[in-house]
């Protein structure tokens, strides 16, 4: 028997979330408040240490990492450098 996972009706439900805050506390984790209310502490060193790439793997330069800005209710790092998909951010999934 196979089971199949129809996440797209969950989809739409990400479509109109946006971050309305977000604060960067340390250590490369970042409390992030949503639209709809909630909040999540995202830890992103995990995702940036695993990394191979050199263009990620710059933002382990704590200086850098905290860097970001809000645009249009996503996090953004130097001109979408580097940029989280929201379903993630509200999982709490990076990667």
């Amino acid at each position: 028997m196979k089971i199949l996972i129809d996440y797209t009706e969950h989809e739409s439900a990400f479509e109109e979330l946006r971050i309305e805050s977000a604060n960067y506390l340390s250590d490369f984790a970042i409390r992030i408040k949503f639209s709809d209310g909630n909040e999540k502490l995202v830890d992103f060193k995990p995702f940036l240490s695993k990394s191979l790439h050199p263009s990620i793997k710059k933002y382990l330069d704590e200086k850098k990492f905290s860097n970001f800005s809000l645009i249009e209710g996503n996090l953004n790092w130097n001109d979408y450098d580097l940029i989280f998909p929201i379903s993630d951010l509200y999982i709490g999934r990076i990667g």
